[in-house]
């Protein structure tokens, strides 16, 4: 029985909607629906916990979120199967076990963070000093992509610099995360922690979160489309916004590269998570000299790829997570065939398994370059000269990501400076650590997570002369 976490407490709904395994179409399991009072209840519960929280010393906020990731640890098998269910991702390979693994990994780095005060000035004329102190009650609004590990990539950040947190999982992946917060307020104090789920439909609980006067920051991880609705409704109390949105990555292969040292590592970049996951790679320039044995290594790496039901150990990908989604993939797919050559892939199903799709012969302005496809599908843009290339890659409103892929790091790292993107890989891409900073620029968002960068989002700073 999956229950709200409100006050330490778990709360029933009268209301509950079905969660469904997209590989199977079987019902995994009911999670509550969330009313307005609900959410009030949550909120309410958040802001009498934080004051008590940000006053404990700092060594015991620190001993609780390590004790957060202990929990994740000790439990990550019972949450990878209900991940795997609910989301479709296999168990194995870079898939919900690796997740939880991921997940635990965030939390115990985020637990060793601190924010200490700087000494700005200390001389003859006077003492100025910096501190950091927590913005209040934070709300998290997370995908269905990875559900457990972006949800700590947010929780952990905001609790560990002392604030309360009201997390809202999407509606298509809200089991993990519901068991996650109920098992993860053992560790900490009730009200820190509170997580409200819905089906959307009559009750939009993101939006309310947004536009809720109770609710000071706003985390949210998700489409662009959806950022700028998150952003009007957060103007009203001016709440302070973390926005990690779409992406459209795209990579350049300059003409030195090993077409089959890097075959394996374009695949995992485009198609870990089934493609989806905002900062894959999603556009591929690869230079004329090198483009047909590029490809050639990239089908070949491809083909041998197993796809199936994610509870298959045997599974490396798994289907798309939901229809909406597929059916948007789909219909990218079926454009680009028609103006490009399918290499491998290219035909749905059955239900929503889409098998590892590579298209080449596209430019920029066909739908499968320009869109972010989020999905298993790869376009291949022959390119001949470099600034052309280097000029494509930029056209795009989305920066994320980017990589380049060379023999020659010293080339490759002054294309990748060129590129317009929050992060940019060297011979891979997509590649996120817990002690370096993520963020987008242009539309894919601002704010950066993870990090002590990331601490210092879910705080304010205060100066003090004397």
């Amino acid at each position: 029985m999956f229950n709200l976490t409100i006050g330490g407490q778990q709360v029933a709904t009268t209301a509950r909607f079905a969660v469904r395994n997209p590989a199977t179409g079987a019902i995994v399991g009911e999670a509550p629906n969330a009313s307005a009072a609900d959410l009030d209840r949550a909120v309410r519960a958040a802001r009498d916990a934080q004051p008590g929280w940000a006053a404990r010393p700092d060594g015991e906020r620190a001993a609780a979120c390590g004790a957060v990731a202990a929990i994740l640890t000790e439990h990550a098998e019972e949450l990878a199967r209900l991940l795997t269910q609910e989301q479709g991702k296999p168990l194995n390979g870079l898939g919900s076990r690796w997740e939880l693994g991921g997940a635990a990994a965030w939390a115990g780095h985020t637990a060793s963070l601190s924010l200490p005060p700087e000494i700005i000035q200390d001389d003859e004329t006077g003492r100025v000093q910096g501190i950091r102190k927590p913005i209040g009650v934070i709300g998290s609004i997370t995908p269905w992509n990875f559900p457990v590990m972006i949800a700590i990539w947010h929780i952990m950040p905001a609790i560990r610099a002392g604030n309360a947190v009201v997390l809202k999982p999407s509606p298509l992946t809200p089991l993990a995360t519901l068991r996650m917060v109920e098992l993860a307020n053992a560790a900490l104090p009730a009200g820190v922690l509170n997580v409200v789920t819905g089906d959307d439909r009559d009750f939009n609980i993101g939006a309310a979160m947004s536009e809720h006067a109770g609710i000071d920051k706003i985390v949210f991880t998700g489409s662009t489309a959806t950022g700028r609705h998150v952003m009007r409704s957060a103007a009203g109390n001016l709440k302070r916004l973390t926005l990690e949105l779409g992406g459209n990555d795209a990579g350049i292969v300059l003409p030195d590269a090993d077409p089959a040292a890097i075959a394996e590592g374009l695949f995992w970049g485009a198609f870990i998570n089934n493609g989806q996951t905002c900062a894959a790679l999603k556009r591929l320039y690869v230079h004329d000299d090198i483009h047909d044995a590029v490809c050639e290594a990239l089908v070949a790496f491809a083909s041998r790829i197993p796809v199936g039901d994610g509870m298959d150990e045997a599974s490396i990908l798994g289907p798309v997570q939901n229809r909406m989604q597929f059916d948007k993939l789909a219909a990218l797919v079926s454009d680009a065939a028609s103006r490009g050559q399918v290499l491998l892939g290219g035909r749905p199903g059955p239900g929503l398994f889409f098998p590892p799709t590579i298209i080449a012969g596209l430019k920029n302005g066909d739908a499968l370059v320009d869109q972010e496809q989020f999905g298993p599908a790869l376009p291949v843009i022959r390119y001949r000269d470099l600034e052309a290339a280097i000029a494509a890659a930029n056209d795009n409103p989305n920066g994320l990501g980017g990589s380049v892929w060379s023999t020659d790091i010293e080339a490759a790292r002054s294309v990748a400076q060129r590129l317009e993107c929050g992060s940019a890989w060297i011979n891979k891409h997509g590649a996120v650590q817990p002690n370096v900073p993520f963020g987008g620029v242009k539309q894919s968002g601002f704010g950066v997570q993870f990090a002590e960068a990331g601490l210092r989002e879910n705080t304010t700073l205060q100066v003090i002369f004397g």
